[in-house]
């Protein structure tokens, strides 16, 4: 094994060895995966046997078939992640499985049944250690993040009454929007913090407009189009101390940024596995007692407790295997016996190479001339690796063709934060370029991007 991860290398085990001595267990640890080899093993073999030896993200690269595809004599560069990521093969394998050995519905007395039971109850497991959840009965499954926030909200505004008040952002996607403005046709009172022009969010407006008559706050934990990352702490207080639900958006921010649901303390949190290189399904976490409280959209047939009060129709079993798989993928780039100990530890590493290539990409953008950046500066540690920008005299589409014609995959538009396009009056040109990281991106690609988007503007 360590000779096809390190090619020349195998007569040097006894070196490695004493590598591993000295406190390297990485790459000989229970959690860690042979395609993801240890960075201090990594810098001993060229320092000290001087062999060439490949870098970290080839072999986190090879995992995904996609990152093969070529199109104009060039490898796509992929920088359309915050809209959905690639998939590794171990995902697209795990599905394939279901539908090839055991596709049958839940709760028959048969082993392909009695299996896809198996497989939901795994994935709510999976899901509940990712975001360090207490129980298993903590998650919900739907079709996606947006629809189960409509079942949401619904539920909770039954419990209101007239003249109750609802909080969202200006910042926030219209899914953590939409859901709460459409209880303002039943009398409650939906009120917006206001947005600044850095990106982030008016913590004065907030307290200002939060009351003894506030019931919801609905909020991202970071920004899908500007990468800010809330200051959920300060939310979470406020919430307190007028006693209501904090409805928590967090599609943007798990895929970057370790998720703790216990720290941050909220009573439901939201988020979507195809962001974080699995398959379109809709995740939601509740509070223990919380959900069982509301009267969901439901059939009577359907279990009348948590988690499943929220789900309605069969589940998407195969996409939920998926699900397992993307999580079980995320570990392997942690060590530890625990599984959320490998979480934790490989989400740190994930974080630090994301940050490292959206600093670089920042500095090539913020180099060219005519380029306008938008959101808080990268230097904030708690920020998504995600960039939006604008180019002196081109929209955003014509950019994003460019780059098209380039392989490079970049997103325009408003990416459904549109009530903050709007705020910042960007609407009218086509609202902004995006790009963002994501694990398997690397400088060479950043600096492609940088190298095209020059050329763009020399034309």
């Amino acid at each position: 094994m360590l000779g096809d991860t390190f090619p020349g290398v195998a007569q040097h085990k006894s070196q490695v060895n004493q590598i591993t001595q000295i406190g390297c267990t990485h790459y000989f640890s229970q959690g860690c995966s042979p395609h993801a080899p240890c960075p201090m093993l990594h810098a001993f073999l060229i320092l000290h046997i001087n062999q060439p030896v490949p870098k970290m993200n080839d072999s986190i690269r090879s995992q995904f078939p996609s990152l093969n595809r070529s199109v104009n004599g060039r490898t796509i560069v992929h920088l359309d992640g915050p809209a959905g990521t690639q998939v590794p093969q171990t995902v697209i394998d795990a599905i394939t499985s279901v539908y090839s050995n055991s596709n049958a519905n839940t709760h028959g007395q048969f082993i392909t049944s009695q299996e896809t039971d198996e497989r939901i109850r795994t994935a709510r497991e999976k899901m509940a250690m990712f975001l360090g959840a207490e129980s298993w009965d903590n998650i919900s499954f739907g079709t996606n993040m947006t629809s189960l926030n409509f079942v949401l909200a619904n539920a909770i505004t039954r419990s209101l009454q007239p003249g109750d008040e609802i909080l969202i952002t200006q910042l926030d996607h219209e899914a953590n929007r939409g859901p709460w403005l459409q209880q303002r046709k039943h009398g409650i009172i939906v009120r917006e913090v206001l947005l600044e022009e850095d990106g982030s969010l008016d913590y004065a407006d907030f307290e200002k407009k939060i009351s003894e008559k506030t019931r919801v706050i609905a909020i991202g934990l970071a920004s899908n189009i500007f990468g800010t990352v809330n200051e959920i702490d300060r939310v979470r207080q406020m919430a307190y101390e007028v006693g209501a639900l904090l409805v928590v958006d967090a599609v943007h921010f798990v895929p970057h940024l370790l998720t703790d649901v216990k720290d941050i303390d909220c009573d439901f949190l939201l988020c979507s596995a195809y962001k974080f290189y699995g398959p379109h399904v809709g995740v939601l976490y509740s509070r223990h007692g919380a959900l069982d409280r509301l009267d969901t959209d439901r059939l009577r047939t359907q279990a009348q407790n948590a988690p499943y009060r929220i789900e309605r129709g069969t589940p998407n079993h195969p996409a939920l295997a998926g699900v397992t798989a993307a999580i079980s993928f995320l570990e392997t780039f942690g060590e530890g016996k625990d599984p959320r100990d490998r979480i934790i530890s490989g989400m740190a590493k994930i974080q630090k190479h994301e940050r490292t290539l959206a600093q670089q990409l920042y500095l090539g953008l913020r180099d060219m001339d005519g380029i306008d950046i938008y959101g808080p500066p990268l230097k904030e540690t708690q920020r998504a690796p995600t960039l939006a920008f604008t180019v002196e005299n081109y929209s955003p589409v014509e950019i994003c063709r460019q780059l098209a014609e380039q392989s490079i995959c970049a997103w325009d538009g408003h990416f459904y934060a549109l009530r903050a396009v709007e705020v910042l009056g960007l609407i009218m040109q086509g609202g902004v370029i995006r790009m963002g990281i994501s694990l398997y991106n690397t400088a060479d690609e950043i600096d492609y991007v940088i190298s095209a988007l020059q050329k763009i503007l020399k034309k």
